[in-house]
């Protein structure tokens, strides 16, 4: 009978520790799952020159916070507008992913977006 006992203890172990690596694996893949996005942002008409250009960002933002992002960076008032424009076509929309932008209209492994602080294209 102790044997039965200390097999199964035996077994209930190899089952908690088999949960902790999966638990373990799913937080590293959560970790690793990131996808990051180069985007490379071009100043047009007169918004100021940004002095980095190319950004890695999270493929989950929208479109609004890469806005805002770089109204900070360019230290614009809040009272300031800024226009963002995909290849020099068309605005997307604030709540617009990053990531579907780039599938959609990357080239070269990145995503071209122009600023400007006054409407140029669209």
């Amino acid at each position: 009978m102790s044997d039965e006992k200390q097999s199964d203890d035996t077994s209930q172990a190899e089952i908690v520790n088999s949960e902790k690596d999966e638990q373990k694996d799913n937080s590293d893949r959560g970790k690793t799952d990131k996808v990051k996005i180069d985007i490379l942002l071009k100043a047009t008409g007169d918004a100021p020159i940004m002095k980095k250009k190319k950004w890695a960002v999270d493929a989950e933002k929208p479109i609004g916070w890469i806005m805002e992002f770089v109204k900070k960076y360019l230290k614009l008032e809040p009272e300031e507008r800024l226009f963002l424009y995909v290849n020099q076509t068309f605005a997307p929309s604030p709540d617009q992913l990053i990531k579907n932008l780039y599938e959609c209209f990357g080239t070269d492994g990145k995503l071209v977006l122009h600023y400007c602080k006054s409407q140029a294209w669209g």
